[in-house]
């Protein structure tokens, strides 16, 4: 019998197979479609912006940054997709990539087996109760949701700044902090439909419970990269997505994963990561804004 790291990562490739064989399906039904599409919708190929999205997304997430708000921010800057949309093309689109990390990672880093899939499953539990609801969200909802949880996410960026947990040296968690650490990735797998990225949060959890902090990497990359691919499937099915943009974030994302994986590897990121802390908080605080304008209108 294969060990359990080596379990995953079968389970992962079997769960990427079957992912681009739903998607794939999925996208060829919408390709049929096109000539009574109109405008933007009728479009299929991504676009060269949403191409550079994906890679410069995935690149930083490889190096333990995160897509998701980076991905938010780059959006809502050139407007690419409605807000409505967000929370299903992060999810879609980044599953390929994440899935390419968590194969490099979960082999790369030593864990404790039975933690690593605690933790994964948790994450996976949580992502699955909440990506149906989140995707019969109106778009107002889904940029209060965002908002909030991209200012929380700010709050820890700039704490991990000042003061990163240091942590400890232990490659796995027993008794109840590894029940606290299931339930608390449970919160973050759900928090992931909402458009909120799971690692840097993964991150801090994971050193507050006394383990080594580059233990995380496994951890957050393997829940994410099997948590992604299940929740995907609600918000495919019931078109929460942009075929297009998702689609150019697994294209420009694979190759960046390799690149910041196998040759750059690492950089100093800190002035980085101050710049992507700013741009969280101002797009949160422009989702927010324009929760409050549309509600404004409804009243109107």
């Amino acid at each position: 019998m294969p060990d359990p790291k080596t379990t995953l990562r079968i389970l992962l490739a079997i769960a990427a197979l079957i992912f681009v064989v739903f998607w794939g399906r999925s996208y060829s039904r919408r390709a049929r479609r096109r000539p009574s599409l109109a405008g933007a919708d009728a479009a299929i190929a991504p676009s060269g912006y949403q191409l550079f999205v994906g890679f410069v997304s995935d690149f930083l997430d490889t190096l333990g940054i995160g897509s998701f708000a980076t991905t938010t921010s780059l959006y809502r800057a050139r407007q690419t997709i409605d807000d409505r949309l967000l929370p299903g093309t992060l999810n879609v689109g980044h599953a390929l990539p994440t899935i390419a990390q968590a194969l490099i990672y979960i082999g790369a880093i030593e864990i404790e087996a039975k933690t690593l899939v605690v933790m994964i499953a948790a994450a996976v539990a949580g992502a699955l109760l909440g990506a149906p609801v989140v995707a019969r969200w109106p778009r107002r909802q889904v940029r209060i949701g965002m908002g909030l949880a991209l200012l929380v996410l700010c709050a820890i960026l700039v704490k991990r700044q000042f003061a990163d947990p240091a942590g400890g040296d232990a490659l796995g968690l027993a008794g109840s902090r590894l029940w606290i650490g299931a339930a608390l990735n449970f919160t973050l797998g759900a928090l992931m439909m909402t458009g909120v990225g799971l690692y840097a949060p993964c991150l801090v959890l994971v050193a507050l419970l006394g383990m080594n902090p580059a233990a995380a990497f496994p951890i957050m990359m393997g829940s994410c990269a099997f948590l992604m691919p299940a929740a995907s499937v609600s918000f495919v099915r019931q078109d929460a997505y942009s075929p297009r943009a998702a689609l150019g974030l697994a294209i420009g994302g694979l190759p960046a994963v390799l690149v910041a994986a196998y040759i750059v590897k690492d950089l100093p990121l800190y002035w980085v990561k101050w710049l992507v802390a700013i741009v969280v908080a101002y797009t949160a605080v422009t989702l927010l804004l324009a929760a409050a304008r549309e509600s404004d209108r409804s009243s109107a």
